[in-house]
């Protein structure tokens, strides 16, 4: 009986991998269209965000099945109760990358990146389809390590957000008022998309440590944790 119990925790990761490495692609798509005006690639990923979302809930569901049958205690539960907040973070990412895309549809034929911001959202996009391929491998992996990577590749991410709102409120912006838009809502697609990675980052900190007071900033101290605990 303890033999399934764990089966089912090990395929709760499973699961999790499968939908990050969706969102993965999601993203990858997202970004391509958004900076190509590909209207074929942007129905895909608003056609295959359903998917993601299926299989979130699939996993919410067993999760909860877990916890009604199994009353799971200690760090057991930590996975359990762990997944179902990362599965809700996978599942809004692919909601971010869903947003990209719909922009991508919405000016089709003309392109949706603004005149001036072409090489800000090309690297946007090139980071934020880093960060969702480290986050499946941590994920995979709970190498902690990589969730520091996760953090500062948002600081990066964080730091284009602002210079794209800097240059849309600046005097010699000439964009018109839909250009202005999509900017800014481009903009803050990429940066939430970025926040929810780091998010799950910490709550794998948590699920390796135990440890939920942890910053984001203070990742690599968990990862030194973990290395006395002989886990790295």
């Amino acid at each position: 009986m303890r033999e399934v119990f764990h089966q089912s925790l090990e395929d709760l990761q499973s699961r999790l991998v499968e939908i990050a490495d969706l969102v993965t692609v999601s993203i990858d798509k997202a970004t391509r269209a958004f900076a190509t005006s590909d209207v074929g690639l942007a129905e895909e990923v608003i056609a295959d965000d359903a998917k993601i979302d299926e299989l979130a809930v699939a996993l919410d569901e067993q999760a909860i099945e877990i916890l009604a049958r199994q009353q799971p205690v200690a760090r057991d539960l930590r996975i359990v109760v762990t997944a179902l907040r990362v599965s809700a973070s996978l599942e809004r990412m692919g909601d971010m990358s869903e947003h990209i895309a719909q922009l991508a549809r919405l000016r089709f034929p003309e392109r949706a990146i603004p005149k001036g911001l072409k090489g800000t959202f090309t690297k946007m996009g090139e980071l934020d389809v880093e960060i969702s391929r480290t986050l499946s491998e941590l994920l995979r992996t709970q190498d902690l390590r990589l969730a520091d990577a996760i953090r500062n590749a948002d600081d990066d991410v964080d730091e284009l957000h602002v210079n794209v709102f800097d240059k849309v409120l600046s005097d010699n912006w000439k964009g018109e008022a839909t250009a202005t838009v999509d900017a800014t809502l481009a903009s803050r697609y990429h940066e939430r998309f970025a926040d929810h990675a780091v998010a799950v980052a910490k709550k794998v900190v948590y699920l390796a440590t135990g440890d939920w007071q942890i910053d984001e900033h203070d990742i690599p101290l968990a990862v030194e944790h973990q290395k006395e605990l002989g886990h790295a």
